[in-house]
């Protein structure tokens, strides 16, 4: 029987990426998301309405699975959203929502599963975060909170799981035209719109991640690092923190001035 995927988020972005590859390699694919997807692409594909942060949502995936496909390969947490400010400009509501859907959504994901996988005594997670979740640029606290705690899980999960023969995979791109821009919220307007440019420009596009995002899964790789400027950034943060220290002030300095001129308009004080 073909191999049995779930992709959250599977609508747009990354995760349509990784519906159409699986759909292509002749997957059958459940589509999870809050909305279903326009032009669906060819292929055995369902799609199923998901809120991640809804542990009835969960529930009712994990039945349809066990009745329709008896079980479940592969298991891919890729929803999220994004929140760009400054720590004391970011509300309780931004926490909330980007925690909720990152880092609660994955951990629904995996709680819901995990038994599935362990039943079968096989199955894989991809747990989608970021780069941010490991570089962690000022400006977007929330959302690196969110990215750095999925990369922790998916490490945790890595080697409670193995034993089971259940393998995790975590991915960690970086900026690419997924469209987390149209989503992006937040106090700051200048970080804000700093952010959707940095994400319309990203040089890899979905696509090319999801490739290499399949090939990790079947050598069941657990980093996936795909962009080349990420791993770069890694390396430098290894072996030279200083001066990935510098850049970042600097770059910071220079984003603070815009900022204070941002709360000048306003009519806020600076800071």
């Amino acid at each position: 029987m073909s191999t049995r995927v779930l992709v959250t988020g599977g609508s747009s972005g990354l995760g349509r990426a990784l519906v159409e590859h699986y759909a292509a390699a002749g997957c059958r694919v459940l589509v999870a998301d809050l909305a279903e997807p326009a032009a669906p692409p060819a292929g055995e594909l369902v799609y199923q309405r998901l809120d991640v942060r809804s542990e009835a949502d969960w529930a009712t995936v994990r039945e349809w699975c066990r009745i329709h496909w008896d079980g479940l390969d592969l298991l891919v947490n890729n929803a999220g959203v994004a929140a760009a400010g400054r720590m004391e400009r970011l509300t309780d509501a931004d926490w909330d929502r980007v925690l909720d859907v990152n880092l609660r959504g994955a951990v629904l994901g995996c709680r819901t599963f995990v038994p599935v996988f362990k039943a079968q005594r096989s199955g894989h997670i991809v747990n989608v975060a970021s780069l941010a979740g490991l570089v962690n640029p000022p400006g977007l606290s929330a959302y690196n909170v969110s990215e750095a705690a999925v990369i922790s899980l998916s490490e945790t999960l890595r080697h409670e799981l193995a034993p089971w023969g259940v393998h995790t995979t975590v991915v960690c791109p970086g900026f690419m035209p997924t469209g987390l821009d149209a989503g992006l919220r937040g106090p700051d307007p200048v970080l804000a719109r700093r952010a959707a440019d940095l994400i319309r420009g990203g040089r890899l596009t979905p696509q090319q991640v999801a490739a290499q995002v399949a090939k990790a899964v079947a050598r069941r790789r657990f980093l996936v690092n795909p962009h080349p400027e990420g791993r770069r950034a890694l390396r430098l943060k290894r072996w030279w923190p200083s001066l990935v220290d510098r850049r970042t002030a600097r770059s910071w300095r220079r984003t603070a001035l815009r900022l204070d001129e941002q709360d000048a308009r306003a009519g806020r004080l600076p800071g």
